[in-house]
């Protein structure tokens, strides 16, 4: 077999190795001890991600159906880095959970699926991807059995993640009725103005709408967060949110460019209910989960921006700012994570006076808030100005001012969480954590590069160059 073929799914085939390596290891129950699993399963994410930046071939397989690019490598190696990540900030929870392997065989899972998602060239392709990638994150988010919430969290996960996908798969449907196939390439041509292509359209793109969280689309946001473990709601946030993204550029911009005027109009109405609505009610919020749930929200507004403009700096800038994203959300649910693992404390009210005791924490999260609030000179402030810059090749000018002022409004709740860190008094602040050396190093790679990206120019040429 020529060599190639097996480069061209490197991703894959390397994260389906992990999984039966994963699973021979729970049969074989040889290895006792948690914190050992914990470092070889890390070692061997951190294998996953470094192999990612070697011997990418470009090509397709299936007659197209699975097809691979350097702007897909990419986007595949920011998952892969995501996870790593998430993985080394769950070590003190998992090292005294009782299914340590299950939680990582179903991670992989939905990794995986996200994977072949983001590398379809098929639509049938795509739903499989779609299906493998949310069906195992239901049960992540039930894997606090003895909590109700979680059991909650994972049923509303699951029963709009079910109708999202039924009016996704309806509007596929209704395309391959009028076009007679479901390659992307074959049917980007036949797409025209036939309405009933115009209501697929809109099925396909309510269906994407659910599963970025998108305004009106996102009201399980919130419930599912909070009642997911804190690395699972982290997962959620930032790798399950960047895939849709990812491959709904490349819908897009490849199969819908027809109806540019469309969807433009279509996102136009969706940028400003998501931005406003997400950022109204994370002020309100005082569940430190929830109220992420809604800065997440008010995010997917700013990258559908950055999208609208249907040209290369969108999809260029789309990227860039979720890797900016990638640093900042998980140096925010780091810290929440140790904090939830070592007192089981979710309130933002609980934060007062943590600088106390905890100053590295503290230190990480505000710059990570800073981050997200795009205060210079964080990495967010680069990534959101790239996105309104794109956004703005529309000559919409309204909409960007309407963006920029809901940038202000956001500082509000997320300096809230800051105040209450640094000036705030409680008589009995959290006490000294201690969290594992993976959590440590994680936390220290996600402040250097919420920090850091914003300068590095060179990234964002590249990400330029390969996503013409």
């Amino acid at each position: 077999m020529n060599i190639d073929y097996l480069l061209i799914m490197k991703s894959e085939l390397i994260l389906t190795a992990i999984i039966f390596f994963l699973l021979f290891l729970k049969v074989w129950d040889g290895i006792k001890s948690n914190a050992t699993l914990l470092h070889l399963t890390n070692f061997l994410l951190f294998i996953n991600l470094i192999a990612g930046f070697f011997f990418n071939t470009d090509g397709e397989l299936f007659n197209g159906m699975f097809h691979t690019n350097s702007t897909l490598f990419l986007e595949k190696s920011i998952l892969n880095f995501g996870t790593f990540i998430i993985s080394m900030q769950a070590f003190d929870w998992l090292e005294d959970h009782n299914h340590l392997l299950e939680f990582y065989i179903l991670l992989l899972c939905t990794l995986l699926g996200m994977d072949f998602m983001i590398s379809s060239g098929n639509f049938l392709m795509f739903y499989l991807g779609l299906e493998l990638s949310t069906i195992p994150l239901a049960a992540l988010c039930n894997y606090d059995l003895h909590k109700i919430k979680s059991s909650e969290s994972a049923v509303k996960l699951i029963l709009s993640s079910a109708f999202a996908s039924c009016i996704l798969l309806f509007g596929i449907s209704m395309l391959y009725g009028t076009t007679g196939t479901l390659n992307f390439k074959e049917m980007a041509p036949l797409i025209g103005s036939g309405k009933l292509q115009i209501l697929a359209f809109i099925f396909t793109f309510t269906g994407f709408a659910f599963k970025l969280s998108a305004v009106p689309f996102h009201l399980w946001t919130a419930d599912v967060y909070e009642g997911a473990p804190v690395p699972v709601t982290a997962y959620l946030s930032v790798i399950s949110k960047g895939s849709i993204v990812f491959i709904f550029i490349t819908v897009l911009f490849q199969l819908f460019h027809n109806y540019d005027t469309t969807w433009y109009n279509m996102l136009y109405l969706t940028i400003l209910l998501t931005i406003t609505i997400g950022n109204l009610f994370a002020i309100r919020q005082d569940n430190i989960k929830r109220f992420l749930a809604f800065s997440s929200i008010a995010q997917v507004g700013y990258i559908l921006l950055g999208i609208s403009s249907g040209t290369p700096m969108g999809a260029s800038s789309a990227i860039f700012f979720l890797i900016v994203y990638t640093f900042s959300n998980l140096g925010a649910f780091g810290v929440i994570s140790l904090v939830s693992a070592k007192t089981g404390k979710e309130n933002i009210s609980d934060y007062k006076g943590f600088y106390t005791n905890n100053k590295f924490a503290s230190w990480v999260m505000a710059i990570s808030l800073f981050s997200l609030g795009g205060i210079p000179p964080t990495a967010g402030f680069f990534g959101k100005m790239f996105l309104v810059t794109a956004g703005a090749a529309k000559g919409n000018y309204w909409l960007i001012s309407i963006a920029v002022m809901n940038m202000v409004i956001s500082l509000f709740y997320y300096l809230r969480v800051v105040k209450a860190i640094f000036i705030d008094e409680n008589e009995k602040p959290i006490a000294k954590l201690t969290g594992s050396m993976s959590m440590r190093i994680a936390l220290v790679i996600c402040i250097i590069g919420a920090v850091s990206v914003g300068f590095a120019s060179g990234l964002f040429e590249y990400i330029g160059t390969i996503t013409k």
